[in-house]
C-alpha cells in the first residue's frame, strides 16, 4: 500500500494567502458601493466593481458604462486607462467586451441582404438612405468579395428617411433599391397600396437597444462593431480579423 503523500506546507501558504486576498477584494468591493451609495444618491445601480491591472485603482461597471474609484470610493474618475508597456487601451477594450452584439441573435428577417461571391463572411450594417457617409460606404461594400451583407434599414435622420426607408423596404427587391438611391442617385418608387412596414421600427428599436447612434454602423460576426464609413482597405482587414466567431474556452 503506497505511503501517503508528504505534507506541502507550500500549499496551504498559498490556500491561506489566496482566500485572504479574496476577503480583502470583496471587503473593497463592499465599501466601494456603500461609499458611492451614500454619497451620490442620483448614481444608477452599480452592476459589478472589480479590480483593474493598476494598483489600487477599481473598476465600477453601470450597464456599459466605466468608472473608475480607488479602493475606498473617495473618488470617482471618468476617463481612459491606458497600459503604456503593452500600448494597450484597457478602457477601450473593456467597452468593447460589454458592447458586443450577438451576431447569432440579430434579427436577419429585418433586415435587406445580398450575397456577394461565396457569401462565406458575414457583416450587419445599419443605414439611413439619407446618411451622406452611408452612399460612400455602399460602394465600398458593393467592392468586397466573398460576403454576405445584412442591411438594416435605420432611419434616424427625419420624417424623410423614414419615408425612403418604407419606399425601399415595400419594393419587390429593397436591396437593388437601396443601392439604387445611395450609389446612383435614383429614388425609389412610390409606395401603393399596403406594406408591411413594421420591421423599420423593430430596427429603430433594435439600433438604440445597442446605442447605435450614427450611421454607416457595421456589426462582425463576432460581435465587433464599427460606426463611421471605414474605408475600403480597413473594412478588408476587419472582415478578415472578425469574420469568424472566437473560439469559447
Amino acid at each position: 500500500m503506497p505511503s501517503p503523500a508528504p505534507p506541502r506546507p507550500w500549499l496551504a501558504a498559498a490556500v491561506l494567502l489566496l482566500g485572504g486576498a479574496l476577503l480583502a477584494a470583496s471587503a473593497n468591493e463592499a465599501q466601494i458601493r456603500r461609499a458611492l451609495a451614500e454619497r451620490l444618491p442620483n448614481l444608477p445601480p452599480i452592476d459589478e466593481v472589480t479590480r483593474t491591472p493598476m494598483p489600487g485603482l477599481w473598476e465600477v461597471r453601470i450597464g456599459t458604462d466605466v468608472l473608475y474609484t480607488d479602493e475606498r470610493g473617495d473618488f470617482l474618475v471618468q476617463g481612459t486607462v491606458f497600459d503604456t508597456r503593452t500600448r494597450t487601451n484597457l478602457t477601450e477594450q473593456r467597452l468593447a467586451r460589454l458592447t458586443a452584439i450577438d451576431f447569432a441573435a440579430l434579427p436577419l428577417a429585418d433586415a435587406m441582404v445580398v450575397r456577394q461571391g461565396s457569401g462565406a463572411r458575414r457583416i450587419a450594417v445599419f443605414g439611413d438612405p439619407n446618411c451622406s457617409f452611408c452612399r460612400r460606404f455602399e460602394r465600398d461594400l458593393m467592392a468586397l468579395r466573398d460576403v454576405t451583407i445584412y442591411m438594416f434599414l435605420y432611419p434616424i435622420l427625419g420624417p424623410d428617411s423614414t419615408a425612403k426607408s418604407r419606399a425601399i423596404w415595400c419594393t419587390r427587391d429593397p436591396m437593388q433599391a437601396w443601392r439604387a438611391l445611395m450609389v446612383e442617385g435614383v429614388a425609389p418608387p412610390r409606395v401603393i397600396g399596403g406594406c408591411d412596414d413594421g420591421a423599420l421600427a423593430r430596427n429603430v428599436a433594435l439600433g438604440q437597444r445597442h446605442r447605435v447612434g450614427g450611421t454607416p454602423f457595421v456589426v462582425f460576426e463576432d460581435g465587433t462593431r464599427r460606426q463611421g464609413a471605414l474605408g475600403a482597405a480597413e473594412l478588408e482587414r476587419l472582415l478578415a480579423a472578425h469574420s469568424r466567431p472566437p473560439t469559447r474556452r
